[in-house]
């Protein structure tokens, strides 16, 4: 019998032409991407000190072969990039902003709460009704600095040349290399090396923003400022697995505060959010944490305390709570928390619930928290694109815009590499949190501002709280840390309260950090 995975003869070298022919149309199509003029258009929008004048270029830039340390080489990417400039200061701010996934364009940070035109939806975590549209966002963060929006290799219309280059971008240290170089490369052909940078991020953004504190500073480039939206720099603090106990505590103040939204807690802790997440923090500290490391030595009249107050801070019944073993993850508590409405929780926005399949399933078949604003915010950009900043021509006409790569996210290398490229020894879990615990001991002047949102269970505030508390940094070097709340999920600036909240907090920030620059 022929082996099917096999090619047979005939078959054989069509297969190589075909990638032969893959490959070539693949480096065509960079070349044609960096060979393309930047495209330039203009707008105003009126923020509170009045008509605020900008200028707009989308221009894809290189990303060298050797990265920001040789700083030569045959391009090994094209990277999309959208400029907002206001006036001709070189010396104004800038900030680089990209959201994370990993696999995910900056459209959400772009057009969420950073950019001069806004994708509006409902507060309450519903999905709007078509058409989808951008407004002006009078709150755009084009009052304090001039923007820059990244969309990594394999986001966006961004590619790398071949597939070996690809690989290589699909990974923690690549993919931070490669974001390192298109700053520097822009800050190079705009001629801004004068100006405070700062970077804002988002998710699997932050993580890649911790690392190039670092690595940025090996380049010359001394951020100013560092904003970390949804934080996610500890992978250890957030992925339900087999030994790991920490996110069963992490998560647990925030699924609190989410069965208390839902009407599912009684007594002191639901009376209110605030009422609930304080007592799952007490919980967790005093009496949760020890229980889960004594694990089956937990005797009987002490498990049965911790049993019944879990399903007290959870809104679930205490047999699931016995028959998980003490352990709730993320995906449990989705499907379980209003399962005799026939409903299920979103992730990214656990304000936001979906119907159940009629068969009423125990797996979790999507996330209406992030599919009440994909559609909306996918075709407002796309339209934005063509007719707003006027890409409706070049080589990237016509080519697919990858909001969310979901192979990108598969394909995703989360191993770090050592001094000399060694992997580096440990768990599985990805960190970039030493990485700016040293960014921040080297640059006495680098702050940091973080926002979570208190109803986000993908990187849950109380998740970051953890993360940000164990940063190795000495007391008057933490002091440059802010941590602030918000109202809404995983994306805050969708509610907008919390978007103005999140303006004015930025706002006081940008202030300080200018003040000492």
């Amino acid at each position: 019998m022929i082996d099917s995975t096999s090619p047979s003869p005939s078959t054989g070298p069509a297969t190589t032409k075909d990638a032969e022919d893959a490959a070539r149309r693949q480096r065509e199509r960079v070349e044609k991407y960096l060979g393309q003029a930047p495209v330039a258009a203009s707008g105003a929008v009126t923020v509170d000190a009045g008509r605020l004048e900008y200028r707009s270029v989308a221009e894809f830039l290189p990303v060298r072969a050797g990265g920001i340390e040789a700083r030569r080489g045959d391009p090994e990417a094209a990277v999309f990039t959208t400029a907002y400039v206001v006036g001709d200061d070189a010396l104004r701010p800038v900030c680089f902003a990209f959201n994370g996934g990993p696999g995910s364009a900056s459209i959400w940070l772009h057009l969420g709460a950073l950019g001069p035109k806004r994708v509006v939806v409902p507060d309450d975590a519903r999905m709007p009704l078509p058409p989808f549209e951008v407004s002006d966002n009078p709150l755009t963060w084009l009052r304090h600095f001039d923007l820059v929006f990244v969309d990594p290799p394999h986001t966006g219309w961004s590619i790398s040349v071949d597939d070996d280059t690809r690989k290589k971008h699909l990974s923690v240290d690549g993919d931070a290399a490669a974001i390192a170089d298109v700053i520097e490369g822009w800050l190079t052909r705009h001629r801004r090396w004068g100006a405070p940078v700062f970077v804002a991020a988002e998710s699997y953004g932050t993580t890649r923003a911790a690392a190039l504190a670092d690595r940025l500073l090996d380049a010359g480039v001394a951020l100013a400022g560092l904003v970390l939206v949804s934080c996610a720099m500890d992978l250890q603090a957030l992925v339900f697995a087999p030994r790991n106990d920490l996110p069963y505590a992490l998560f647990l103040p925030a699924f609190a505060n989410t069965a208390q939204y839902h009407g599912r807690l009684k007594g002191t802790p639901g009376a209110s959010s605030d009422a609930a997440r304080a007592a799952a923090e007490a919980f967790v500290a005093d009496d949760y944490l020890a229980a889960l490391h004594a694990g089956a030595r937990l005797d009987g009249a002490r498990r049965s305390r911790v049993v019944r107050r879990l399903a007290e801070l959870t809104g679930l019944p205490r047999g699931l709570v016995e028959r998980r073993n003490l352990r709730i993850d993320d995906e449990t508590f989705f499907v379980e928390l209003l399962r005799d409405q026939g409903r299920i929780v979103g992730r990214l926005e656990s304000r936001s619930t979906g119907p159940m399949a009629a068969r009423q399933r125990t797996d979790w078949e999507f996330d209406p928290g992030i599919d009440a604003i994909a559609a909306p915010y996918t075709s407002a950009a796309l339209r934005y694109f063509t007719e707003g900043l006027g890409l409706h021509e070049g080589a990237q006409a016509g080519q697919r815009y990858e909001v969310l790569s979901l192979d990108a996210h598969r394909r995703w290398d989360w191993n770090r590499k050592g001094e000399g490229g060694e992997p580096q020894r440990g768990n599985a879990f990805a960190s970039t949190s030493d990485d700016l615990s040293r960014a921040l001991r080297r640059q006495p002047h680098l702050r940091v501002l973080v926002a979570s949102g208190r109803y986000d269970l993908g990187t849950p505030y109380s998740a970051s709280d953890w993360s940000l508390a164990q940063l190795d940094v000495p007391p008057e070097v933490r002091a440059r840390v802010t941590h602030r709340y918000y109202d809404a999920g995983h994306m805050m600036y969708t509610r907008e309260a919390d978007l103005r909240r999140l303006a004015t907090d930025l706002a006081d920030w940008v202030e300080t950090v200018l003040a000492r620059a």
